[in-house]
C-alpha cells in the first residue's frame, strides 16, 4: 500500500476513485436503519456494506483513495485493501466541507479526473463504475442519480464549483448540485440510476437485485439479506 502520494508524472489520465469510509460500530452510522432492525444487525449489514465498495476498489482500473471518516481511523483503513492506494482522512466539517477539502487535496497532487462513492450503495454494478469512467472522457461532471434524490457516485475532471453549502443528505441534493453545475458552465451527465440504503424496506429490493450478482462480497451480503428477510427458511429446509 502507497502512503506517499503520488509524483504528477506518476499520474494518468484514469481517474482516482475516491471511498469515503466509516469504521463500523454499534450506535456509529445507519441510524436510520438501527431504528428498525436494531443496533446488532445494522452493524452487521454496515460491515457488509463496507466489504462490497472495498470490493468496487479493488476492481478499480486505477488510482485508489480510501478516506476514513476522521484521523483515528486511519491505521484501520490501512489494513482495508489488497492493493495498492492511498489513505487521506477526511477533515473535520459537513459533508460538503469533507469531499471539497479531499477533492482540492487531489487536484494539488496532480489528479484531473476524481471520483467519489459512499459504502452505503451496493447495489452499484461494474456497469454504473464504467459509465462514470467513459462519462469523464466528454462531461465535466458525472452524477449517479439515487431513489432518495441524492447521489451514489460523483465525479468531475475539473474543480467543482463551491458545492458546500448545499443540501447534503437530503432529497433536493441531486438536482441541486446538477443545476449549480450548469449554471457554472460545466456540461454534466447522469448515470443508471441507482440507490442507497438507508431505511428496512430498501433490504427487501437489496436482496433481489444482488440474486443473481456473483461478485463474492455480494455473494455474502445476498445470503445475509435472505437470512434476516426469511429467519424461518433453513430451519423449515
Amino acid at each position: 500500500m502507497t502512503e506517499k502520494p503520488p509524483t504528477t508524472e506518476c499520474l494518468s489520465d484514469t481517474a482516482c476513485l475516491v471511498v469515503f469510509c466509516k469504521r463500523p460500530a454499534l450506535f456509529h452510522g445507519k441510524q436510520r436503519l438501527a431504528q428498525t432492525i436494531g443496533a446488532k444487525q445494522a452493524l452487521k449489514f454496515a460491515q457488509a456494506f463496507l466489504d462490497c465498495a472495498l470490493e468496487d476498489a479493488r476492481a478499480w482500473p486505477g488510482p485508489v483513495v480510501l478516506s476514513p471518516a476522521s484521523s483515528g481511523d486511519v491505521s484501520w483503513a490501512k489494513t482495508l485493501l489488497d492493493r495498492d492506494c492511498r489513505i487521506v482522512a477526511q477533515p473535520q466539517g459537513g459533508l460538503g466541507q469533507r469531499l471539497w477539502d479531499i477533492d482540492r487535496t487531489l487536484r494539488r497532487e496532480g489528479h484531473r479526473k476524481v471520483i467519489f462513492i459512499g459504502t452505503d450503495a451496493p447495489a452499484l454494478t461494474p456497469m454504473h463504475y464504467a459509465q462514470a469512467r467513459a462519462a469523464l472522457d466528454t462531461a465535466d461532471i458525472v452524477l449517479g442519480p439515487a431513489a432518495d434524490g441524492g447521489v451514489t457516485i460523483m465525479g468531475a475532471r475539473t474543480p467543482w464549483p463551491d458545492f458546500r453549502l448545499l443540501p447534503w443528505g437530503t432529497s433536493e441534493l441531486g438536482q441541486a448540485l446538477d443545476a449549480l453545475c450548469r449554471r457554472h458552465g460545466h456540461s454534466t451527465q447522469a448515470l443508471s440510476p441507482s440507490y442507497d440504503i438507508d431505511v428496512e424496506a430498501d433490504l427487501s429490493r437489496l436482496s433481489t437485485d444482488l440474486s443473481g450478482d456473483r461478485r463474492p462480497a455480494r455473494q455474502r451480503l445476498c445470503r445475509q439479506l435472505k437470512a434476516y428477510l426469511n429467519p424461518g427458511a433453513n430451519a423449515i429446509a
